[in-house]
């Protein structure tokens, strides 16, 4: 009985189709496909620095070929967040690499360091080569922006993860800056005015609420928001705004840089502040965009949410002495930043935002 199961054991095994990993969900020659398709964009990144070609174990750079003399790493991690499900959703997969490099690079900036190169990591559950090269292309273009090499990444498939349509995506960026370049909140003195750059809309944070909303209210994305289709303004890019402050950090007395990321305003600004200070911030100091106006009226929100999970207007805030601050603008505004003076620093027992005036919501 035993040499008869044994039999029909081993005649069972000679008749069944052999495993392979495609089986299992996972296609190794789309992944070497998709490398051989990112290949040009990758290389227009490349700057001074880059010792390796994609497909390496690891990404190679030589920080002496970029004329440092006493170089601090600066390092920054970031994603998209749930953006990426309005992409998904729309089929629009071309813009949020750029929101994941300005994400990571305008971290960097902010101590007043370069970015050099970035690394990106591309999970799915199922991979489409077409919709990968959209995706990776867009962290390429994002990485020209910001004069940070593209120096390699991860793409993973993984069926049991994720569903077919969905992925996620995780950045990696590394600048330098001279020690005596860097800037931290030891500088930010009692007095210092703050500029504020504007943002492209949203950037990359408070899209679950956003979503929130779509859903509780039932809205289309084909509605328009200020004569603009909402799916647009939702999915314009992150403004990366590292090659004008690299200038200005370079040739004017910046004390202070803060990204204004999740927590808005108001929990951002006071990351950058030394103990005893203060920012002062005058709502009345800028046009808030039509998109906060919207999420105002339809969520409805209060103006303090907003200022503590939107950007509101200004993506980017610059803390300067007030004998700079002319020269700042100017230089800011010709590399093309549009610039709001918002408020300056003053005293006070606790790092936080005071608001005067009024945001316009109206």
């Amino acid at each position: 009985m035993a040499i008869s199961h044994l039999t029909e054991l081993l005649m069972s095994n000679e008749t069944s189709k052999p495993l392979t990993y495609r089986d299992a969900g996972v296609d190794i020659d789309e992944g070497a496909a998709l490398v051989e398709k990112i290949k040009p964009a990758i290389k227009r990144t490349h700057r001074s620095g880059v010792a390796s070609d994609i497909g390496g174990f690891g990404g190679l750079f030589a920080l002496a070929e970029c004329g440092y003399r006493d170089p601090i790493l600066v390092s920054a991690t970031d994603g998209v967040g749930t953006k990426l499900k309005l992409a998904i959703e729309l089929q629009k997969h071309s813009t949020v690499g750029i929101d994941l490099v300005a994400m990571c690079a305008n971290d960097i900036i902010v101590q007043g360091a370069e970015p050099l190169f970035f690394l990106d990591y591309f999970a799915s559950g199922k991979l489409d080569v077409e919709s990968a090269s959209e995706i990776i292309g867009g962290i390429a273009r994002g990485c020209e922006i910001a004069g940070a090499a593209l120096l390699g990444g991860e793409t993973a498939e993984m069926p049991d993860m994720y569903a077919a349509s969905d992925y996620d995506l995780a950045g990696f960026c590394v600048g330098a800056v001279e020690r005596d370049k860097l800037i931290d909140m030891s500088r930010v003195k009692v007095g210092d005015k703050i500029l504020g750059l504007a943002s492209s809309g949203l950037h990359s944070n408070g899209y679950s609420l956003v979503r929130r909303i779509l859903r509780d209210k039932d809205i289309s994305l084909s509605d328009e928001v200020a004569g603009t289709p909402l799916a647009t303004v939702l999915l314009e890019p992150t403004r990366i705004y590292v090659k004008a402050l690299l200038s200005v950090v370079r040739n004017h007395d910046i004390h202070g840089l803060a990204h204004i990321t999740g927590g808005g305003l108001s929990e951002n600004i006071p990351r950058v502040l030394p103990p005893g200070t203060v920012a002062n911030v005058d709502l009345d100091a800028w046009e808030v965009p039509a998109v906060f106006k919207w999420l105002a009226k339809t969520g409805p929100i209060e103006g303090s949410e907003l200022l503590r999970t939107f950007n509101c207007g200004i993506g980017m805030a610059v803390i300067a002495p007030p004998d700079s601050v002319h020269a700042v603008s100017t230089a800011l505004t010709r590399a093309g930043e549009t610039v709001f003076e918002i408020g300056e620093i003053g005293a006070g027992p606790k790092c936080q935002v005071n608001y005067f005036g009024r945001l316009s919501l109206d």
